[in-house]
């Protein structure tokens, strides 16, 4: 007798090929619990899910379960500094210490808010030990961000900033409107569209969150000393998970926190709606204009990181990832996102008015081709 599990949902006429992969990311390459929405002009055209979201309870995925999507959380975050910008309060090539003067010392002074997006300022890890506790309170990392000297002259290099950056990023955003990332997401974006998605996990939404199981043995890598560091704030908490399999973002407290980087969490909705409404009309006029999708899409940092395993292709723009092949192809020059370790992967695209998000709990391997097997399906329906 078959195990694999019921799908639910809906796939319109000519989207049957993402419906088609989906299926079989469950019948052959292990998926225990995913949903993946498309919207393409505003609209919903694919929104299946299917398998278990806590395999300790055997609870049911359902369409509005979301789960921690790791570094999803950047596109997010980014999306929120691109409206700043549209209102004329942010400058992403002026120096940061025209928000934030303190982050200045160090050598700091003259690193421009840009680079806090493209992974370029120097920043990826701290060399100040912080405790679990700490790192959920805002304010003493960035006191720690702001004594921290580069770990290389800014702007010269690249190394993916895996939790510094929201942090780098969140910052801004709090100098600017007053309020943490989280809740500047919520009231300008969040709330107003509808979305099942939050920095910062409110109590009453805890017992829906999928379970999130950690990737397999084969996964695991030995990490640059500094990548290390950076990943795990200085070992403040394990990542992906700690010795006994236990994935730390499955922590009610961290997502109650709300990681700024890293620490989203929400249904795959959520995040395809999101980016539909950045390049079409989804309950009102598209959120980035041609000009913000232009920067965006700007490829800044490609190439071997300092801090950081081989080159697969990533691409850099401004705070999000591109269309970078062979490691994260993508629809073309236009599509900006980011994936989110264990194999999320949300994005959008004007060119295509496409807005795409696949949500997992399984953490993939090193070679984890689900999220890429789905774009390409999409990619073969719209021909692109």
């Amino acid at each position: 007798m078959s195990t694999q599990p019921r799908i639910h949902g809906a796939a319109d006429e000519g989207f049957g090929p993402v419906a088609d992969v989906f299926r079989d990311n469950f019948a052959s390459r292990g998926e225990v619990g995913a949903a993946v929405v498309l919207y393409v002009g505003g609209r919903k055209v694919v929104d299946l899910h299917g398998g278990v979201a806590d395999a300790r309870s055997g609870r049911p995925w359902t369409a509005r379960t979301p789960a921690v999507v790791f570094s999803c959380t950047k596109g997010i975050l980014a999306v929120c500094a691109y409206l700043l910008v549209q209102r004329g309060e942010l400058d992403l090539d002026a120096p940061v210490t025209r928000y934030w003067p303190a982050f200045g010392r160090h050598g700091k002074d003259e690193i421009p808010v840009r680079w806090l997006f493209t992974h370029q300022s120097g920043l990826p890890a701290l060399d100040r030990p912080l405790t679990r506790e700490e790192v959920l309170s805002w304010e003493t990392v960035i006191e720690a961000i702001e004594d921290q000297a580069p770990l290389w002259h800014p702007g010269t290099a690249h190394s993916y900033h895996a939790m510094t950056y929201g942090w780098l990023v969140g910052e801004i955003i709090h100098r600017i409107t007053g309020q943490l990332p989280g809740r500047f997401f919520a009231d300008a974006l969040a709330r107003p569209l509808g979305l099942r998605t939050w920095i910062g996990l409110p109590v009453a939404e805890r017992d829906t969150v999928a379970w999130t199981l950690a990737p397999p043995a084969s996964a695991t890598a030995d990490l640059d000393p500094v990548a290390e560091r950076g990943l795990t704030m200085g070992g403040a908490f394990a990542f992906p998970a700690d010795e006994d399999g236990l994935v730390s973002f499955n922590d009610s407290g961290i997502q109650a926190a709300g990681i700024p980087g890293a620490g989203a969490v929400s249904t795959a909705d959520g995040l395809a709606r999101l980016y539909a409404a950045c390049v079409s009309e989804v309950d009102g006029p598209r959120l980035l204009t041609p000009a913000s999708v232009d920067d965006a899409t700007t490829v800044r940092a490609r190439g071997q990181q300092r801090y950081g395993p081989p080159d697969t292709g990533q691409r850099w723009g401004t705070g999000f990832l591109l269309h970078s092949a062979p490691a994260r192809p993508l629809l073309g020059e236009r599509s900006f996102g980011h994936d989110g370790a264990g194999g999320h992967l949300a994005f959008g695209d004007d060119e295509h008015q496409v807005g795409f998000a696949y949500v997992v709990n399984q953490m993939g391997d090193v070679d984890d081709q689900r999220a890429n097997r789905l774009t390409a399906a999409v990619r073969a329906c719209l021909g692109a």
